[in-house]
């Protein structure tokens, strides 16, 4: 990754075996450590001398850090004893927040997991009065931090009565996908993820220049090469995170912008899509931590001749993978049509800025679709209209939607949401005149 050339002190954990030093400060005993940081206590003012300078972590390949022994410490043969690290979202509807609790021994299903709580006001969802938010376990990862027996837990937010808080999308999107009608069609969601990472401290996208701007937009997608590739590390890393955890990540790649990547989660089906996205996000989140970069999910991140970031969904129906299932896509592009605006209220914030009818977009005040065209609110691929069956692909979410509202959004609209005769009559004409 060339444009990360001071990695933080937490990824300057290792030396290469090859080392000589590293081979010499193996071989050192916990005594012989213990010994030598006893004797430089006693000549504080020898600071400069030679053994000081051996005793500073740096080397000429990386940082030893004794911590790393610890945090790498495998702790299942001596204790039944787990870590839960406890997952939700924050008051901005976007962040992920997080805290850690021991669970007696290992879990298999959420029911098996206490509920717990967290401090609402810190979070921007609850008084400081009365400000108890309690957490309910929802879907269960492996932990890729920690390792051995220890997990994540993707939970959703009450208030102490039992009422779902508003921030919390989950809830509504489960009763959606719990419904029958919702449950017999299968629902399965394929989401792709785009993302943007930016230098630390002047949060410019990854491997621009300072205050300046690489080359126009071309080169970079899906490409290798230091000068065209920037972060890929990050993305590889977190590719094997999530098929540790048991994220059913599909696939990822080097996006239109340089420094902005994209990750594939499905094909999930109903809740599940939220779940692992949710999940994904977090585990990115603590890999750019480490990384010592800023990760942005913002429709827009710059301004002018440059791709946006979305996060385009992929959505088919038992009906709609079985013969005949192109006829039932049109029945649900024409019920997309009729509900545009409150798709696109509900579908990331800023993401105006992004849907301009430019960079393979569609503008945000015009419903449209379209086989193989990615100008518009639909895409329709080309197997689907060969095979007379498929999925449908709406173009139009952010990448900082929530995933909850939308794949909830989708499913509502096209399998429980009934136009009338008129309404539907019309979209149909109109429809007919773009296409």
């Amino acid at each position: 990754m060339a444009q990360i050339l001071a990695p933080s002190v937490q990824w300057q954990m290792r030396i290469t075996k090859n080392s000589s030093y590293s081979r010499d400060a193996s071989s050192m005993s916990s005594k012989m450590w213990s010994s030598l940081f006893l004797k430089q206590s006693k000549k504080l003012t020898a600071r400069s001398s030679a053994k000081y300078r051996l005793l500073a972590v740096k080397s000429e390949h990386g940082t030893i850090n004794r911590m790393e022994d610890l945090l790498n410490l495998d702790v299942t043969p001596y204790t039944d004893k787990i870590i839960a690290e406890y997952i939700w979202i924050g008051g901005t509807g976007l962040d992920v927040r997080s805290k850690s609790r021991t669970i007696s021994k290992p879990v298999e299903h959420p029911s098996e997991l206490p509920k717990w709580n967290y401090d609402g006001s810190s979070t921007g969802q609850a008084p400081g009065e009365d400000s108890e938010v309690i957490i309910y376990p929802q879907a269960i990862f492996k932990d890729p931090f920690r390792g051995g027996n220890n997990i994540l837990v993707v939970c959703d937010a009450y208030t102490p009565a039992g009422e779902p808080i508003p921030t919390n999308k989950r809830h509504k999107a489960a009763q959606i996908f719990s419904d029958p009608k919702v449950v017999a069609e299968v629902p399965w969601f394929g989401i792709e993820q785009e993302y943007t990472l930016l230098q630390t401290d002047v949060k410019w996208p990854l491997g621009w220049p300072v205050g300046g701007y690489p080359g126009p937009q071309g080169p970079y997608y899906c490409a290798a090469g230091a000068d065209k590739s920037f972060g890929r590390d990050i993305s590889d890393a977190h590719y094997k995170a999530c098929l540790y955890a048991g994220i059913n990540i599909s696939g990822t790649n080097g996006e239109v912008m340089p420094g902005q990547w994209e990750f594939q989660v499905g094909p999930s089906v109903g809740i599940e899509a939220g779940d692992h996205i949710w999940c994904a996000r977090y585990l990115l989140e603590r890999i750019t931590e480490q990384a010592g970069v800023v990760l942005t999910l913002d429709p827009k991140p710059i301004e002018g001749d440059w791709n946006g970031a979305g996060c385009h969904t992929n959505y088919s129906t038992k009906s709609t993978r079985e013969e005949g299932g192109f006829e039932v896509i049109k029945k649900a592009i024409l019920n997309l049509s009729l509900r545009h605006k409150e798709h696109i209220s509900a579908y990331g914030e800023g993401n105006e800025r992004r849907l301009t009818g430019k960079h393979e977009t569609a503008s945000i005040n015009t419903f449209s679709w379209g086989v193989a065209n990615r100008g518009c609110s639909i895409r329709v691929g080309r197997d689907t209209e060969k095979e007379g069956k498929g999925y449908l692909e709406d173009r139009r979410p952010a990448s900082n939607m929530d995933p909850y509202v939308v794949t909830a959004l989708l499913a509502e609209t096209t399998l429980l949401w009934e136009p009338t005769l008129e309404a539907e009559a019309l979209a149909a004409q109109k429809l007919a005149m773009k296409v």
